[in-house]
């Protein structure tokens, strides 16, 4: 295996986890916002759902973002450049709304305690991300079985 098809599967694999991730955040976790009150109070809900996520999710959304990049340097000859371009692409659409619309978001509810104006939007917004990462995993699964037809 080459260095660029390697740069490829972690990519490719990174993607599929994060779609996991982002499926289950997006149907399940996100919803049940407004029914935290419960247990805590929403803000500690919030600040240790916020610790917490980062855990699972940093590894995985560092790894696509800098393979998506490696992959724009070094791609296997097989994949076509569009393909490269498109995945990066749609790499910053996730990785522009994470940083300027769902942390900011993360941060006023946590700072604030619930909003359901803010939750709505949370879940809405969210739907740009959970797009970004199906057409990257279909995109990356087409990628990977370029790069490996021989």
């Amino acid at each position: 295996m080459s260095t660029p098809e390697a740069v490829l599967l972690a990519n490719a694999l990174a993607t599929w986890y994060m779609l996991g991730v982002i499926a289950f955040v997006h149907l399940v976790h996100y919803p049940l916002f407004d029914r935290y009150e419960r247990d805590l109070p929403f803000r500690v809900t919030m600040e240790r759902h916020q610790n917490r996520t980062l855990l699972v999710v940093f590894p995985a959304m560092a790894t696509e973002f800098l393979t998506s990049l490696a992959l724009l340097a070094a791609s296997p000859p097989a994949v076509p450049r569009w393909m490269v371009i498109l995945g990066a692409a749609l790499t910053g659409v996730w990785a522009v709304s994470t940083v300027l619309v769902q942390v900011p978001l993360h941060e006023r509810l946590a700072a604030t305690g619930f909003d359901a104006a803010r939750h709505r939007r949370l879940v809405r917004s969210n739907a740009v991300r959970v797009a970004a990462w199906v057409l990257r995993a279909a995109l990356t699964a087409v990628m990977v079985a370029v790069a490996w037809q021989r």
